[in-house]
């Protein structure tokens, strides 16, 4: 440990004081000798202590932050498409105005004042809270890391969260009016959303061996764990039909494959569940008209519908047949408490109903639509 007086080639004096931290030397420079006196003191106690990793790591910039936690934390720990908006809203809202920034300077005030900067340029209430949060959560792994005394994020009071609609599952008998104006691949589809409440892409990522007699096995990439769900009596009986309809697919093989055989891509996707038309072609034709789901949406007269839309309905036959919240949390892939604030009001509509078993409740709706159908069959020949 040691002070010394530099005087710079413009004749300006100050004042570097060193010290080795393991096998490294380190040095910081300050304008007046007393400073360095105070400083040389802090590191001394901080060496004492153990402290002293935290008071270097201070100079790194909080854009060297960004990466290291990307790599250490993110990559191995989060879904690919929430990487994706959280590299983002990083790039568009905090690089350009605290990337170069050293995290000792990171403290209350500078963090406040970049919340009230985001607000003054226009973003949103919801682009600042994520934005903010992100701020937030790399700035915790410092503190963890012990690059930071304290989370200064933390003081920055985030913009209200505007209230979330209620969800409204579909009835069995609107999902199986969607079923019926669908080609097979997409009736299927369409059951394994309502009838096992998988998100759209576990579901187009499902194989056949993931397909017991009771269960599926749900490979989750957005929280990258494995879960069983409950085959329901007629989805296994929709998947048996449409495997047969397939060609007898081996195991390993995707349940609803794009025309290559992989998974689909984002746009195939996309086009698949997309509602409206965008756009139109040079020779007149509607480019991005409806897609497959979003018709059917419209022929069952339920056209705001999404495929999430159907893992709701998942939902609510479990708490309908009166399954546990904890039981139905299982069933979708996440905490009781998520579950309790997304469908408690149907909780409580079902408070004093009769109970009705899932089997039973989507056996009835397919005789409801079933016999709607047939009589226009029947008088058409």
């Amino acid at each position: 440990m040691s002070i010394h007086r530099v005087v710079r080639k413009s004749g300006h004096v100050a004042w570097t004081v060193r010290w080795r931290e393991g096998s490294r030397n380190r040095s910081r420079s300050v304008d007046r000798k007393r400073d360095a006196i105070a400083l040389d003191a802090e590191i001394r106690r901080r060496q004492r202590t153990g402290e002293i990793r935290q008071l270097d790591a201070g100079r790194q910039t909080l854009g060297e932050l960004a990466e290291e936690w990307l790599q250490v934390h993110a990559r191995p720990n989060l879904a690919p498409r929430t990487i994706a908006v959280y590299v983002s809203l990083y790039d568009r809202h905090i690089d350009p105005r605290l990337g170069d920034v050293p995290l000792q300077d990171l403290d209350a005030l500078r963090c406040q004042t970049f919340a009230a900067d985001l607000a003054s340029a226009g973003v949103g209430p919801a682009a600042r809270r994520k934005t903010l949060a992100l701020l937030g959560a790399i700035l915790q792994r410092a503190v963890e890391w012990g690059r930071l005394p304290a989370n200064a994020a933390r003081t920055v009071r985030l913009p209200p969260a505007r209230p979330a609609q209620e969800v409204r599952p579909l009835a069995p008998t609107a999902v199986e009016a969607m079923r019926a104006a669908c080609e097979p691949r997409d009736a299927t589809l369409i059951a394994v959303l309502a009838y096992a409440g998988l998100r759209p892409q576990e579901a187009l990522a499902l194989r056949w061996r993931d397909v017991g007699e009771r269960t599926l096995t749900v490979d989750a990439a957005k929280t990258g764990r494995r879960r069983t769900v409950r085959l329901l009596a007629p989805l296994a009986a929709d998947l048996r039909a449409w495997r047969l309809a397939s060609g007898r697919p081996p195991g390993d093989a995707l349940v609803f494959p794009a025309r290559d055989g992989r998974v689909w891509a984002a746009e195939a996707y996309k086009a698949w569940s997309r509602k409206a038309p965008r756009g139109r072609k040079r020779d007149g034709e509607r480019a991005g008209s409806p897609g497959p789901f979003a018709r059917a949406a419209r022929a069952a007269g339920v056209p705001e519908a999404t495929p999430y839309t159907l893992r709701h309905s998942f939902c609510s036959l479990l708490l309908y047949e009166g399954r546990s919240v904890v039981y139905v949390a299982r069933q979708l892939g996440h905490g009781a408490q998520l579950s309790l604030g997304t469908y408690g009001h149907v909780i409580d509509e079902l408070e004093d109903a009769p109970r009705l078993a899932a089997e039973a409740a989507i056996g009835l709706a397919r005789k409801k639509v079933r016999s709607r159908l047939v009589p226009a069959e029947a008088t058409s020949g």
